[in-house]
């Protein structure tokens, strides 16, 4: 859970988490509106991704995503060209964020 956006703390019924403790766990079955937004960006940008997971780690709030995508679209490309892919894909999204995890594979054939 982030400590610098006091709405994770409204929405969230965990008590705020101190140094080191463990991650904030929550049910997976159910996406944040924030996963659901990011997610569509990325499938129409990349519609050939043969995965893509989206998880908002900030404890529900939207202020932290992290972003698993493997995609053919990155055939031939180095790992920062992969992410500036990404993070071109989702620029308006960013500029809300207090951070951002990616992580990018090409399929194996």
């Amino acid at each position: 859970m982030c400590h610098s956006c006091s709405k994770c703390h409204r929405r969230s019924s965990l008590p705020p988490q101190v140094g080191g403790a463990a991650p904030v766990q929550r049910c997976m079955s159910m996406q944040t509106d924030g996963e659901v937004r990011i997610t569509k960006i990325l499938k129409e940008k990349f519609p050939s991704a043969a995965s893509l997971k989206v998880l908002d780690i900030s404890g529900g709030c939207g202020a932290m995503y992290e972003i698993h995508i493997e995609s053919s679209e990155f055939q031939g490309k180095r790992t920062i060209q992969q992410h500036q892919l990404v993070n071109q894909a989702l620029k308006d999204e960013i500029q809300g964020m207090h951070g951002l995890r990616i992580f990018t594979n090409v399929p194996e054939h």
